[in-house]
């Protein structure tokens, strides 16, 4: 049974951060209720082409193993739909702009007023405490104003972004964490997690360098600001990435170059020498590495033990993973669009995690989350005429 089966979420967020968030508590058994506006849903159903049976590939990627609940929460009687479900969950996760909750009797106040035990989660772009409050974030902003973009792209060319909303997804993995400790506490709790302070804390040794040194620090392309070699190279008829972060992998990489005296070498002795005489070294081992392919490469430095690895396109990432042995995906019945293909979760847990659900259509549970609620049908249809909630 999988670990979290019988704990209930209701998410009113939307977009990636926190969806991301209750898609790993649903992988890992958790009953999430996803609100969504009635008629158009969550912005990431319109975030396409590509599209597969009319849903959105960004929203299929983050919402599997939900139950979509279409209600609007600009009417009272959405709004109280809303508290009644928040009243009967174990976590509520948010990601309005500051004050909307409250304004709608959705804020953690409102909420463990009815619901004392309540895990209560909100996401917010730089935090509850900073100004202006009601700043809107979106990972490529957060991406700009944490620092990332400014060591991130070739030496000598534009700051650049990481090329997914990687802010995104490590906010939703701290708020997945932080509910979790919550409830392993039992006792109700309020949460923040903002994408700013995520951005930040994902700038790890990065960030610690300049604590250190008080300096800025530059942009390495694919290159290590810590550690040589650490990087790119081309080969003869490709680009692979070595790994050879300390002296013992340096020294098995140089004989794998067939290069014993750069390992010898007092210039290159230790990993401090190397980040000094980073240039130097880099460009003797690219002159080595330019005699042969790839996988000629790559089979030598395998057998030595030497981290590397091919630079590959996505499509041939998801079929290498499998001819591995374990696919990286999965096909998974869908009302629209027949099978969707969609990437497994990196968790394996002994107790087993949920088996994997197409995302929800819009409003696809909406009859079923009312009638768990006690509403009856007759309720439900003055609902859906008066456009409070819709129905699939």
């Amino acid at each position: 049974m999988p670990p979290l089966d019988g704990l209930r979420v209701l998410d009113l967020s939307r977009v990636l951060a926190g969806p991301y968030c209750t898609m790993v508590l649903a992988d890992l058994g958790a009953d999430v209720i996803k609100v969504e506006r009635p008629g158009t849903g969550d912005e990431t159903r319109g975030w396409g082409p590509p599209y597969a049976g009319g849903e959105a590939a960004y929203y299929l990627s983050v919402n599997r193993g939900k139950r979509s609940c279409a209600i609007d929460l600009a009417s009272e009687d959405g709004r109280r739909l809303a508290l009644e479900l928040c009243s009967r969950a174990d976590v509520v996760i948010e990601n309005f702009k500051a004050g909307t909750a409250k304004r709608m009797g959705l804020d953690r106040a409102s909420v463990a007023e009815r619901n004392p035990h309540v895990v209560y989660c909100s996401i917010s772009g730089f935090g509850s405490q900073r100004e202006p409050t009601r700043r809107p974030g979106y990972d490529f902003v957060v991406q700009a104003e944490s620092g990332i973009m400014s060591i991130t792209g070739a030496a000598d060319g534009e700051p650049m972004k990481v090329g997914v909303a990687m802010v995104d997804v490590l906010t939703g993995l701290h708020a997945a964490v932080a509910i979790l400790a919550a409830v392993n506490r039992g006792d109700g709790d309020q949460i923040e997690v903002s994408l700013l302070d995520s951005g930040l804390a994902a700038l790890v040794n990065v960030v610690s360098n300049v604590l250190v040194t008080g300096e800025q620090p530059q942009r390495h392309g694919n290159a290590h600001p810590n550690i040589v070699p650490y990087q790119s190279f081309p080969t003869a008829d490709g680009w692979i990435a070595i790994a050879a972060p300390n002296d013992g992998l340096y020294s098995k990489l140089c004989e794998v170059l067939g290069a014993p005296e750069l390992a010898s070498d007092e210039r290159f002795a230790t990993n401090a020498k190397r980040v000094e005489n980073r240039e130097v070294l880099v460009s003797l081992i690219e002159e080595r590495l330019a005699t042969k392919s790839a996988e000629e490469w790559l089979a030598a430095l395998e057998k030595l033990g030497v981290p590397s690895g091919k630079i590959r396109t996505v499509p041939d990432a998801l079929r290498a993973a499998a001819e591995a042995g374990v696919a990286a995906t999965t096909k998974v019945p869908h009302p629209t669009a027949g099978e969707v293909e969609l990437v497994n979760s990196p968790i394996q847990i002994e107790s087993g995690l949920r088996p994997a659900e197409a995302p929800p259509l819009l409003g696809q549970h909406t009859h079923e989350v009312l009638k768990e609620l006690g509403v009856d049908d007759g309720e439900i249809e003055r609902l859906a005429a008066a456009g409070v909630v819709s129905l699939r």
